[in-house]
């Protein structure tokens, strides 16, 4: 899986967010704010081929979490990602 061309962190007030550019993905009825442990996982992710196994591989890396939790929550937030159009190949 990737991460869409077109999508963009910034941080803004303290704030991480995900922007959208290109006239195809322009869209402000929403934005997609990320807390620190999806944050580290979109900078890890972007330009690279990716799958859930690996980022779970990420999050047990950085926090004191076991693999199974891991794997859970990072399923969970691709989930979400891909509901929000940002990611290719999900499933």
């Amino acid at each position: 899986m990737r991460i869409k061309e077109g999508f963009a962190l910034q941080e803004l007030c303290d704030e991480h967010i995900i922007v959208a550019y290109g006239q195809e993905h322009i869209d402000f009825s929403h934005i997609i704010s990320l807390n620190e442990s999806a944050t580290l996982l979109w900078k890890w992710a972007e330009g690279k081929d990716f799958d859930a196994e690996s980022m779970a591989a990420v999050v047990t890396q950085h926090y004191e979490v076991d693999a199974a939790t891991a794997l859970k929550d990072v399923k969970q937030m691709l989930e979400k990602w891909d509901s929000l159009k940002l990611i290719d190949g999900y499933k």
